[in-house]
């Protein structure tokens, strides 16, 4: 038996990158996906991918900065498929870089929106629709600047630590209504986010930053949010996992 047999999971971000390949994974294991981005082109890739492999899926068009667009997101999913166990709030930007005295005030309250409130927006909704269908999982992407500082980058790790103590506050409120939820921190993922924005010589020094001696890829992540999302880690809940060749380490 598949290890998500007969569960319905949802992803937001799975245009690309991450998203994407969690998305294919919970097909693989047997999960009916749902795919949400807010790229509509992307988003429709990940399902016919799917799709091909005979796995079960469908795109909704997501913003997740919008309260009302998550909710909207989530009764979608319960009206195609009956339920919903299994969600991984990934979507997210890596916004302006600058110092925080510079840092422009729009870049900041659109970063604080995707990468926070998004989350805080998901889990809403998410969370009565898991315990209606019995209980599950939420997964919610952090990052290695959960839980240090990175120059020029204010909003985003003021962001990703705050999604770190939602996390926690969240597993200790529903663990007793059958409810895990925990937090992953990759490093710096070799992603289109990376790859379209920087160039060969800012992408080297990313790569000096990681012991192991390479960025990170996407579906490495995608393993770890597999088994958080699994009942093999039904033990686990409240936690912040790193996925990140040894950064934090250091």
């Amino acid at each position: 038996m598949k290890l998500l047999e007969n569960k319905v999971a949802l992803v937001t971000g799975a245009g690309s990158g991450i998203g994407r390949e969690i998305a294919y994974l919970y097909a693989a294991e047997g999960a009916k996906v749902v795919v949400a981005d807010i790229d509509e082109k992307g988003g429709n890739e990940t399902v016919s991918e799917i799709q091909k492999k005979s796995g079960e899926a469908f795109f909704i068009k997501a913003d997740s900065s919008k309260p009302e667009e998550n909710e909207h997101l989530v009764s979608e999913a319960v009206n195609k498929y009956g339920a919903l166990h299994i969600a991984c709030n990934n979507a997210g930007i890596g916004g302006p870089s600058a110092p925080v005295g510079e840092y422009p005030i729009d870049g900041w309250d659109k970063v604080i929106a995707i990468n926070l409130s998004g989350v805080f927006y998901g889990m809403r909704y998410q969370l009565p629709a898991i315990i209606k269908s019995g209980g599950g999982v939420i997964i919610n992407m952090a990052s290695i600047l959960g839980q240090v500082g990175f120059r020029n980058s204010a909003a985003y790790a003021a962001a990703k630590h705050g999604v770190v103590g939602l996390t926690q506050t969240a597993a200790l409120e529903y663990a007793p209504q059958g409810v895990r939820v925990n937090a992953v921190g990759p490093g710096f993922i070799s992603t289109p986010l990376i790859e379209k924005n920087m160039d060969e010589a800012a992408r080297s020094g990313l790569v000096s930053l990681h012991p192991i001696g390479r960025l990170g890829k996407p579906e490495e992540v995608a393993e770890l949010v597999l088994w958080l999302s699994s009942p093999k880690a039904s033990f686990v809940t409240g936690s912040y996992y790193n996925v990140d060749g040894g950064y934090l380490a250091q």
